[in-house]
């Protein structure tokens, strides 16, 4: 699926989307020319799901299945890793630590480095890390299963870096259900929202909602 920016903006009551790629200046549901007031101004909705190997210091979910199988309305496997400053992902599978170039074109992105702390110096030290970390005796093939029967596995490895920068920057590491809950599940769900509605467009050419929703104000839309 190729995706892309979606448009949202309200019109004869309702609130209007459709792909961002349409420069049309007529509404898809009356049909009517439209002409935005200022504070009406058509809103670009950026697609949540991007690419991972682009990405700096971040943790990634992506899936075998494609950006669609990251909905929470599907039933995939989602698997989880880290990426260092040039973009290389770092991930736990049956057959060890993978470092892969490739593969993670379609990821949800959860940055993990304020932008200020990503100077040169950091990223050498969270690349050094990374690489420590993945040659732990604890990521070895013949562990991934017992791994996997305590429900850890990539993300166990995923969580498990996260905490040890934390901890070394003498922080207090993070529970899996907090970090889940915080981090993870909004971006799954605003991944979900964005595919119901584009899947629409792509369809039917417009999403309409009906009605006038701020649905987007409370929704975080990737980083």
């Amino acid at each position: 699926m190729e995706l892309g920016d979606l448009l949202r903006f309200t019109h004869c009551g309702n609130t209007v989307f459709t792909s961002a790629d349409e420069a049309g200046l007529r509404c898809p549901v009356c049909g009517q020319a439209v002409r935005f007031a200022l504070s009406e101004a058509p809103v670009r909705i950026q697609c949540p799901i991007r690419d991972g190997h682009r990405a700096s210091c971040c943790f990634l979910v992506t899936s075998q299945s494609g950006a669609i199988g990251l909905s929470e309305e599907k039933e995939s496997e989602l698997h989880v890793g880290i990426c260092n400053s040039e973009g290389l992902v770092f991930s736990y599978t049956e057959l060890g630590v993978q470092c892969q170039q490739q593969g993670w074109e379609q990821s949800i992105i959860i940055p993990l480095v304020a932008p200020s702390n990503c100077i040169p110096d950091f990223k050498r030290r969270w690349d050094a890390q990374l690489e420590v970390f993945a040659a732990l005796d604890t990521w070895t093939p013949d562990r991934f299963q017992e791994e996997r029967e305590f429900g850890s596995c990539c993300y166990g490895f995923a969580l498990g870096f996260i905490n040890q920068v934390m901890m070394s920057q003498g922080k207090q590491p993070i529970s899996r259900e907090c970090f889940t809950s915080e981090y993870v599940l909004p971006r799954i769900e605003s991944a979900t929202r964005y595919l119901s509605v584009f899947q629409h467009v792509c369809r039917h050419g417009y999403h309409c909602t009906g009605q006038r929703s701020d649905w987007n104000s409370h929704v975080s839309w990737g980083p």
